[in-house]
């Protein structure tokens, strides 16, 4: 009796934990880096708040002491020219909107086509999955501030990564192709132009054909999944090319950029037609090997810095602004 219920027990009770995965010296460092980074641009993040926080405060209280310094007719006049530079500063900016949904109509018709590939959401973590769609974000906000954008596509729009884009301000009202098929569906007639940006491709792609359709796949932490993009392409018969990175700057790390970056570094090259100042512009100092960035560093450096501050405001327009403007 003693041992069928010492079985009985040993049944009952629950299988120890598995033993935590331990990661590699290169891993533990990287894990490291990566959350010394994080903590620094919260950091950051927050200082800047807080420094906006108080300019605000300043000019508020330098707002309210101009109007106790002077008397009832000239503080009316004030307060009317502020309501009239208000409204100056509004009519700009709906101008300007109406500018960005213009370019962006003209770029269906006209524009250069890039698909982002949303096939890969369930190779993905909930994290991973909602730091792709910041960076969908990113690029739409930028290519609508570019003069000439390009037309964007977003295919595989459906399951975890649908439900997160549909969460997006305004999303239904972007200017963009939205498809819940994969490219290879939605895009069958243009099958031959269709071309697979990879980095394991051994073509380098010296120019962008305004017939072709460039793809970027949409697939964060590639690291556990090197080859896929490739293998994916050659199993769909499609043509494939990578960026030509290595003819202008060596990576301190792999070649593997975010999706945001190869969207920008495609938007910089067909406004510069210049890889190299394109290569510079976006990709961060970080990335880049020391010498072969020592020419134009500062210069880019200042110019990464004002393309980020410009972006994050497009974006924080975007959160706010009514979504029928596009």
């Amino acid at each position: 009796m003693e041992a069928v219920e010492a079985e009985r027990n040993d049944q009952n009770t629950p299988a120890p934990p598995p033993p935590p995965l331990t990661l590699s010296k290169n891993a533990q460092k990287k894990l490291l880096k990566q959350q010394r980074m994080e903590a620094k641009k919260a950091e950051k993040k927050a200082a800047m708040k807080e420094q906006k926080k108080k300019e605000a405060e300043r000019k508020r209280k330098e707002w309210e002491e101009m109007l106790a310094s002077v008397d009832e007719e000239e503080r009316s006049k004030l307060i009317e020219s502020r309501k009239c530079l208000r409204k100056e500063r509004m009519e700009k900016r709906s101008e300007e909107r109406e500018k960005k949904v213009q370019r962006l109509t003209n770029a269906k018709e006209h524009g250069q086509n890039i698909v982002v590939d949303l096939d890969f959401s369930d190779l993905m973590t909930p994290n991973e999955i909602n730091s792709l769609v910041q960076q969908i974000m990113y690029c739409y906000a930028v290519n609508r501030r570019c003069a000439s954008p390009c037309h964007l596509w977003l295919t595989g729009c459906n399951g975890k990564m649908g439900s997160q884009l549909q969460r997006l301000p305004g999303f239904d009202k972007w200017i963009i192709e939205k498809e819940n098929q994969s490219y290879i569906e939605a895009l069958q007639d243009e099958k031959h132009n269709l071309v697979y940006l990879t980095a394991d491709s051994e073509t380098i792609l010296d120019e962008l054909d305004p017939k072709k359709i460039y793809i970027v796949g949409g697939l964060v932490d590639r690291n556990r999944w090197k080859g896929i993009t490739m293998k994916k392409a050659q199993e769909q018969g499609i043509q494939t090319a990578k960026l030509p990175i290595g003819n202008y700057l060596k990576m301190s790390s792999s070649q593997v950029l975010t999706v945001n970056q190869v969207i920008e570094i495609l938007l910089k090259f067909l406004e510069t037609k210049d890889w190299k100042a394109s290569f510079f512009q976006v990709i961060p100092q970080r990335k880049r090997g020391g010498a072969d960035s020592e020419d134009c560093q500062g210069e880019v450096e200042e110019g990464e810095e004002n393309e980020e501050g410009e972006d994050q405001l497009e974006m924080k327009k975007m959160r706010t602004e009514s979504p029928s403007n596009g």
